[in-house]
């Protein structure tokens, strides 16, 4: 077997409402391990917690209970800007994500300015950018750092098809025997890119023996 990537043991997620007064459980009691190499899809509906799970998974959030051990490098979830600083250009956030991840600044500058195709607002403050050129500033720096599992959430939306054909050769195929974890309701993307599967349901994940199990339980829901 191979080694795992991150495990999630009882993990629990809830949401305040009424102002605070009650809590909306989102996820409940959610177990799985993830191993090298492995491509998991996540099915789901709209609102299922799908894109909470993979918030949780990377640490941009933290579980109300449960744990999440952590053994090889993950991604932010692809696309996701909610970590950059607005004030700060799409340069200096790449110098920035540089520092933290003990990277090479100037060929990691290069690959994103060639990747992102953002030209000049690239020396531009980030809270001037329309939730696209954030997206693909944010996907062009997490192909720009090697990690062990990469994030998937359906829902980014990068550049027109042309772009999006560009992002899928160099995730999908240049980094074919990273770890992913794809969230999405679209079956057809669990079924091109995935070899294990679960589906998301009422707050609870349902681990499939095979990812047309899952497709079908999920077309019978």
């Amino acid at each position: 077997m191979n080694a795992p990537i991150f495990e999630l043991a009882d993990v629990c997620k809830s949401y305040p409402i009424h102002h605070g007064r009650d809590q909306r459980p989102i996820l409940k009691n959610i177990n799985l391990r993830v191993n090298e190499g492995e491509r998991w899809g996540i099915l789901g509906r709209n609102g299922a917690g799908k894109s909470t799970l993979i918030r949780l998974i990377s640490g941009a959030e933290y579980p109300h209970s449960g744990t999440i051990t952590r053994h090889r490098s993950i991604s932010w979830p692809l696309a996701f800007g909610g970590a950059f600083q607005g004030s700060l250009t799409g340069r200096d956030n790449v110098r920035l994500i540089c520092r933290v991840y003990n990277i090479d600044f100037v060929n990691c500058i290069a690959f994103v300015d060639e990747f992102a195709e953002l030209g000049a607002y690239l020396y531009e403050p980030v809270k001037s950018y329309s939730s696209g050129m954030a997206a693909r500033l944010a996907f062009a720096i997490s192909m720009s750092v090697e990690f062990d599992c990469f994030l998937i959430d359906e829902a980014m939306s990068v550049g027109d098809h042309r772009f999006h054909q560009k992002c899928n050769t160099e995730l999908f195929e240049k980094r074919h025997d990273r770890a992913m974890i794809i969230v999405a309701h679209q079956m057809d993307l669990i079924r091109e890119h995935c070899d294990h599967a679960a589906i998301l349901e009422n707050g609870e994940l349902s681990i499939c023996d095979s990812v047309q199990e899952a497709i079908d339980r999920y077309g019978a829901l």
